[in-house]
């Protein structure tokens, strides 16, 4: 059980892995729960990660306008800079941890919180570990974020909503540019997901109004080309337009990604950096059928796009946060804030804390049952699952027409 002793000491908290729209509304639910707690003694925010840990670039946020602060409710991609930086196992090599050690004790750190995804929450689990082992009194808690929305144990992580959103919207607009000529055309538009295909499936939600993709593709099985053909091209002769939907990560029965922009080049933790797949699939379809193609690559849009953020992700983002302070004031740590929530008789959350070992390295992906039995579609209960967390819209501001995003002082500890 958690100790209900009070721990007093100074906090930080870092972001880490791709940004989303909504991972400075977690930072802030972080911040400002911990600036109004007198146990916690100065709010440090790290530069880039724990790559700001390492190398002692810590941002004072006790220096910050309140007012500038609360914008990062609406503020896209991580404001107090990303990382993504892969620490050691400690029983291989322990230099990394010895320094976040030597930074704790000199800012005398008893709270660390890491906003990210499931490297992140690695991250989490390892550094909770060794100051176990060693001794230092450190509460660690991790806040979720992924616009994939691949972590396991919550019921969706923050970001993904509103990146959903983005997606749907944007392919109901495609979809009414694509269908108003008189010739035919083919439309293939790319989503990000490596491995799981939440992201791609959400191109759905508008299809009950009439402006969905008639096709779907999501990594959680396996592509055929053959396949796909026969469907694009029965699709498009039957209707004279065709509009598809593909995750970046689909790949063949073997495993290789369909993608032809795999290379050697790999991120920060191994993974391949993939792209180009609307590209290839629009030139593999356009020399079967002679027909115009276009492919649409949303990439970086999709996790930037503030101005149709969900109200309902940027809320649960922020609490996610704050949950994260309150949990660790009261004792616990080596957890993650996760989501629970109930859908029949209307939308309601729940916030639980779920131990890191469980979270790290895992991937949550659409169960198979989601998925048409052709494999080139998905079916309403995804609709069911994903539709109540895109409800209300961003109250974000606005200057001279443009949005109005947070602009920190950044003032470094010394």
């Amino acid at each position: 059980m958690p100790t209900k002793k009070p721990l007093i000491g100074a906090a930080i908290v870092g972001q880490s892995g791709g940004p989303s729209s909504v991972i400075n509304a977690s930072a802030y639910g972080v911040i400002k729960t911990a600036l109004e707690d007198e146990n916690i003694t100065k709010v440090y925010g790290a530069e880039h990660g724990i790559v700001g840990v390492l190398e002692d670039r810590l941002m004072i946020m006790d220096e910050e306008d309140p007012a500038e602060l609360e914008r990062l409710l609406y503020t896209p991609s991580s404001a107090l800079g990303s990382c993504r930086y892969k620490i050691a196992d400690p029983s291989d090599n322990d230099k990394d941890y010895k320094r976040i050690l030597e930074i704790f004790e000199k800012y005398n750190v008893r709270y660390f919180f890491y906003i990210g995804g499931n490297d992140s929450m690695d991250t989490c689990a390892k550094i909770s570990r060794y100051m176990a082992k060693v001794g230092y009194e450190c509460r660690v808690i991790g806040v979720p974020k992924t616009i994939d929305n691949d972590l396991i144990g919550t019921d969706h992580c923050p970001g993904f909503a509103s990146a959903a959103k983005y997606i749907a919207t944007s392919v109901m607009e495609v979809a009414r540019d694509c269908r108003v000529y008189n010739k035919g055309m083919i439309t293939i538009i790319e989503c990000m997901g490596r491995h799981a295909g939440w992201l791609t499936a959400a191109t759905v939600l508008p299809a009950a109004k009439g402006d969905g993709p008639d096709l779907i593709y999501l990594p959680e099985v396996d592509f055929d080309m053959a396949d796909f053909l026969d469907d694009v091209i029965r699709v498009y002769e039957g209707q004279g337009q065709c509009l598809v939907a593909v995750s970046e990560g689909i790949h063949y029965s073997d495993g290789a990604f369909v993608s032809e922009a795999k290379t050697s080049s790999t991120d920060g933790f191994g993974h391949a950096q993939l792209g180009g797949l609307a590209h290839r699939l629009a030139g593999i379809v356009s020399a079967a059928t002679g027909a115009k193609v276009r492919g649409i690559e949303l990439s970086l849009l999709q996790r930037c796009a503030a101005h149709c953020a969900s109200a309902t992700d940027i809320e649960e983002a922020f609490q996610c946060g704050k949950v994260a302070v309150e949990s660790a004031l009261r004792g616990e740590t080596g957890k993650m804030v996760g989501m629970v929530c109930k859908r029949d008789g209307g939308y309601s959350v729940s916030y639980e804390l779920f131990d890191l070992r469980r979270v790290a390295n895992a991937e949550k992906k659409i169960p198979l049952e989601w998925i048409t039995s052709d494999n080139a579609y998905v079916t309403d209960a995804f609709i069911d699952y994903c539709t109540p967390l895109l409800e209300g819209q961003t109250a974000l501001g606005y200057e001279d027409g443009l949005p109005r995003f947070a602009r920190l002082k950044k003032v470094f500890a010394k």
